[in-house]
């Protein structure tokens, strides 16, 4: 296997790790005032995320790091033509991070409002702008003979687009419901597995209409399989929700968010920004990769600490997956 097909996996699997992992959490976050009734709730909810989500955040500073040295040219394309929604990601992540880091330092009731709204809006947008985005490199973005970005922002807001951004954002509200469920105890817990329920039904309807279309668009029969069971997966979460297995529906909502991704790159593959206008315009991995030397360094590197990472995060989450009781 050429190392370029390798990178291009191992920026999927990054790409993978991250919204299983901070989907949940923003979905957390999309629903801190939703189930939080009142301040103990809000306290017990933000707890849940509170030791995990600078460590989930890790996924997506690793996959662009990877990103820029394996595939410079496609670092480069995405970030010219994603300027705007990147930056407005940016933007929201660093007042969530911050929100998250401050809401407890001033024992204040209207400083711990601004501060969840902040985490709500810090949350709700990057789940919006990800789905939009990742929707545009299945689909296609306006570039020339030279990987240059040619359109505008009404070229990123197609119909596909903004249904990729509502079904990110679904699916990940989902299974956030079904984190605090299976992480919260009595009232919280149970009205937290009602909302997995509803939610989870309008993720999976929206999911299996976007990843068709995604399909339609640009697939095969590999990605074609891989969506099929993604969806199959969320159904599976959906049922354990409902039988009150909340570890087995966190792991069905997991799976299917890591499938789901996983047939988006399928799809792509080996394009890694496809062009509406010129076939021959599309940038593939072999077109954006770095050289045999710099592959094979990285190859070397990221064998080495990709496992250690992974298990001190594994680690992490083992000491604190006991369930947060609401406090007085």
């Amino acid at each position: 296997m050429e190392l370029t097909t390798v990178w291009f996996m191992v920026i999927a699997f990054l790409w993978i790790g991250y919204f299983v992992l901070e989907g949940f959490d923003f979905g957390v976050g999309i629903l801190l005032r939703v189930l939080g009734r009142d301040e103990p709730e809000r306290r017990a909810v933000v707890t849940t995320i509170g030791p995990v989500w600078d460590g989930n955040e890790v996924w997506l500073i690793t996959a662009g790091a990877m990103t820029f040295a394996a595939f410079p040219e496609w670092y480069a394309t995405l970030f010219s033509a994603f300027y705007l929604p990147l930056f407005a990601i940016l933007v929201a992540l660093i007042l969530r991070g911050v929100a998250l880091e401050y809401r407890g330092k001033r024992d204040d009731l209207p400083w711990r409002s601004r501060m969840d709204t902040l985490i709500v809006i810090g949350s709700l947008a990057p789940a919006l702008l990800w789905g939009i985005a990742f929707a545009n490199l299945v689909r296609g973005i306006p570039l020339d003979a030279s990987y240059e970005f040619v359109g505008g922002l009404g070229d990123l807001l197609s119909p596909f687009a903004l249904l990729g951004g509502v079904t990110f954002t679904a699916v990940f509200v989902a299974h956030g419901a079904i984190f605090l469920a299976l992480r919260t105890t009595g009232d919280l817990r149970e009205r937290a597995n009602r909302l997995a329920g509803w939610t989870g039904l309008v993720a999976a309807v929206l999911t299996v209409g976007f990843l068709a279309w995604a399909q339609e668009l640009r697939g095969d029969r590999w990605s074609v399989l891989i969506a099929g069971l993604a969806a199959a997966s969320l159904v599976g979460g959906l049922v354990a929700n409902r039988l009150r297995r909340e570890g087995w529906a966190f792991a069905g909502t997991a799976l299917a968010v890591a499938l789901a991704v996983t047939s988006l790159f399928a799809a792509m593959f080996p394009a890694v920004m496809p062009s509406t206008l010129d076939p021959g315009s599309t940038l593939t991995t072999v077109a954006a990769a770095s050289t045999p030397y710099t592959l094979k360094i990285l190859t070397v590197i990221a064998a080495i600490f990709t496992p250690l990472v992974m298990l001190y995060q594994g680690w992490t989450y083992w000491v604190f997956r006991k369930r947060v009781i609401v406090g007085v």
